[in-house]
């Protein structure tokens, strides 16, 4: 059998399913706001798509058939564009994973694997020729306007360079 393409494949975390006999256990509010929490539509992403639009810069959002389904896809200049929330994709996560006091044997494997993921499916974007850029949700709503010129600027730039195999 040929080797993973991707090392993290070999050791892939395994994440505890979160539940009372495997020793979990939550509050129904506390239950309540976390299935509240969405995750395509952020208020973040929302932000940073309109802002877009405003520009004139036209994109599909969460293509299904690309790995990660990213939050906008320019496909004209190969350009993939993830939003992650601060929390589920491990901000900070080193100084994070030690401050988390209740199911941290849950949580923990859960954000690492989220992040391993995330790592995975990023090499898988830039082997198919796509430049990923990804934004913390944070980063936006305090800083819109870097982020936008972030990507303006790539687009910029892309613009105006040459399209392989055409002179």
């Amino acid at each position: 059998m040929p080797a993973p393409k991707y090392p993290e494949e070999n050791n892939i975390i395994k994440v505890p399913r979160f539940e009372e006999a495997a020793g979990f256990y939550t509050t129904t509010e506390r239950s309540k706001r976390m299935a509240d929490i969405k995750a395509k539509n952020t208020k973040a992403e929302v932000l940073l798509r309109k802002s877009l639009w405003a520009k004139g810069v036209r994109f599909r959002i969460h293509v299904k058939t690309m790995p990660g389904k990213p939050d906008i896809v320019i496909n004209k200049y190969r350009l993939a564009i993830f939003v992650d929330g601060s929390f589920w994709h491990g901000f900070n996560w080193d100084k994070k994973k030690t401050t988390i006091k209740t199911n941290a044997q849950f949580w923990i494997p859960k954000i690492e694997r989220n992040m391993q993921r995330d790592s995975t499916n990023q090499k898988k974007l830039e082997e198919a020729g796509y430049i990923v850029m990804r934004f913390w949700d944070h980063e936006i709503n305090k800083q819109l306007t870097k982020c936008l010129n972030q990507v303006l600027l790539y687009l910029e730039s892309a613009r105006n360079q040459p399209i392989p195999g055409i002179i």
